[in-house]
């Protein structure tokens, strides 16, 4: 059963969300937060598989909030899924920087939704591919140097491989398919990688393979 919390200042928002979430066999919706500092409090009691976090909210608006939740060593099993009303809000990649498992945007597809929170908790893909790719492209572009590529230093050439199609938005049967490999051997070098440069979760390799320089802006397919 995957357990979910609810951060969101808009009730009739949430009460949507709690129908679908609920109404599935494999998902729980354990607690719901009106504001960044509730949505805090809830996810270190509750400790849920996944928060749902609106980023424009009160009292600590879930930017904040996220870097508190992705910082403390007790949440680190915890995924936080970005919501937003713009597909480019301009604080999305910063929270997906902040530690953020990826984003969804509000008025996404019900059968999207689902999907997403599965795909978050399996860590096999970074939410939406196509929405993913528009939002690296639109921030990567806007992006400092890359810094030193020294991280990368540990890899293997087919995991630097590997992170480079991560990077672009690719899945792991994506992947899979462009190496000419089964899924789970993608899978399993997608998750080697991840360890060895202590990302928490696939949309911290995206940051990584931009910052490192592994990928650059354009490089999207």
């Amino acid at each position: 059963m995957t357990r979910v919390l609810l951060a969101d200042d808009q009730l009739l928002v949430r009460a949507g969300f709690r129908a679908l979430l609920d109404a599935q066999p494999d998902i729980e919706v354990v607690g719901e937060a009106a504001d960044g500092g509730e949505a805090l409090t809830q996810t270190v009691r509750l400790t849920p598989d996944v928060v749902l976090m609106d980023i424009r909210m009160p009292v600590l608006d879930g930017l904040a909030a996220t870097r508190r939740i992705t910082a403390d060593p007790r949440l680190a099993d915890v995924k936080v899924v970005i919501l937003t009303t713009f597909e480019l809000d301009e604080y999305v990649f910063e929270a997906i920087r902040s530690g953020a498992s990826g984003f969804l945007v509000k008025d996404t597809e019900p059968d999207e939704l689902l999907r997403a929170v599965r795909a978050v908790v399996s860590g096999d893909a970074l939410l939406s591919p196509g929405v993913t790719r528009r939002l690296i492209a639109e921030f990567a572009a806007r992006s400092k140097e890359p810094a030193a590529a020294t991280a990368l230093e540990q890899l293997t050439e087919r995991e630097r491989e590997v992170m480079a199609l991560v990077g672009i938005g690719l899945s792991n049967e994506e992947i899979a398919r462009r190496l000419v490999v089964s899924p789970l051997t993608a899978k399993t070098h997608v998750s080697r990688t991840m360890i060895k440069l202590g990302a928490r979760d696939r949309a911290q390799l995206v940051v990584l393979a931009y910052e490192s320089g592994l990928v650059r802006p354009g490089w999207l397919g």
